[in-house]
C-alpha cells in the first residue's frame, strides 16, 4: 500500500495489520488495535472540529502514524529499523503479558516517533503553536488507557494483582506514565525542532537508545516480585489474538471512520 496521506488511510493500514495478526495469531496486532482505537477517537474529534487547528493536527497524526507503519513494513521486509522498534518487534513471540506487548509499542511510538513527527511537522514554524492541541491529545490517550485498563480483566483475569502490588508496595510493572511519556515526547520534540538539520540525526539516535532501555525495563522489570507475578498473570491470559481483540473492543463493536 502507498504511504498514508489521511487518517482514513491510516485506519485502513492498521486494519490490514490487525487482520494479518489475527490470521497468524501474531501479537503484533495488540498494539495495532490499541493504536487504531486511539486514532479513531482522534479522527472523531477532528471531524467535530474540537482542535484549535484541525487540519494541522491531522497532518501531525498522519506523519506520526507513518513512522510506525514504515517501521512495521520495514521489519516485515527484513530491513533496518530503529533500535527501539527492533527490540519491540523482536518480543512478539516472547511469553509476555498482554499489557507488556502493548506497552512495548506505546513506548517507542510515543517517546520516539511522536517527538520526531512533531518536530518535522512544525519545522519552520513556532512549535508552541501546536502545544494546546498536542496536550488535548493527552486527554484522549488517557481516556483510551483507562478504557483499556477496565477491559483487560476480560482477557487477563489476574491483572488485579498488579494493582495490589502498586498500592501495597509502590512497585510498578512499568515505570511509565502516559502523561509523563507525552511530556517527555514534547520536550524531545522541542529539542529536535531547535536543532540544525545536521544535528538532528545524532539526537534522534540518542533518544532511540534511551527508549530502547525503557523497552528493556518493560520486558524485564527490575523487581523480582513483579517479574514473578507477570509470569503468573501471563499463564492465565487469553492466548488467541482474535479473542483478545474481540474482548477489548467496546461492546464488541469496531469503531468505523467516515471522512
Amino acid at each position: 500500500m502507498p504511504r498514508a496521506k489521511t487518517i482514513k488511510n491510516v485506519i485502513e493500514e492498521l486494519d490490514v495489520i490487525i487482520n494479518e495478526s489475527i490470521a497468524t495469531n501474531s501479537r503484533m496486532g495488540l498494539f495495532a488495535y490499541i493504536y487504531r482505537r486511539t486514532t479513531a477517537e482522534i479522527a472523531a474529534e477532528i471531524a467535530l472540529g474540537h482542535f484549535k487547528d484541525n487540519q494541522n493536527l491531522e497532518l501531525l497524526d498522519v506523519a506520526f502514524a507513518n513512522l510506525y507503519l514504515d517501521a512495521y513494513k520495514a521489519h516485515k521486509s527484513n530491513q533496518n529499523v530503529s533500535a527501539s522498534w527492533a527490540f519491540a518487534f523482536k518480543q512478539v513471540d516472547e511469553p509476555l503479558t498482554i499489557v507488556q506487548h502493548i506497552m512495548l509499542g506505546m513506548n517507542v511510538h510515543i517517546n520516539l516517533d511522536l517527538a520526531v513527527a512533531t518536530a518535522n511537522i512544525m519545522s519552520g514554524r513556532k512549535i508552541l503553536d501546536i502545544e494546546d492541541d498536542f496536550n488535548k491529545v493527552n486527554d484522549i490517550l488517557l481516556q483510551i488507557t483507562n478504557e483499556l485498563q477496565d477491559r483487560l480483566s476480560r482477557v487477563s483475569p489476574l491483572m488485579f494483582i498488579l494493582d495490589v502490588l502498586g498500592e501495597n508496595k509502590d512497585e510498578k510493572i512499568i515505570d511509565f506514565s502516559m502523561r509523563k511519556a507525552r511530556q517527555q515526547s514534547w520536550n524531545a520534540a522541542n529539542l529536535l525542532w531547535s536543532l540544525e538539520a545536521n544535528q538532528s540525526r545524532p539526537a534522534i539516535n540518542s533518544i532511540d537508545q534511551l527508549v530502547l532501555k525503557l523497552g528493556e525495563c518493560i520486558k524485564t522489570p527490575r523487581t523480582r516480585t513483579v517479574r514473578f507475578f507477570l509470569r503468573l498473570i501471563q499463564k492465565f491470559e487469553t492466548k488467541r489474538v482474535s479473542s483478545i481483540i474481540s474482548k477489548l473492543r467496546a461492546d464488541g463493536v469496531n469503531t468505523q471512520i467516515v471522512l
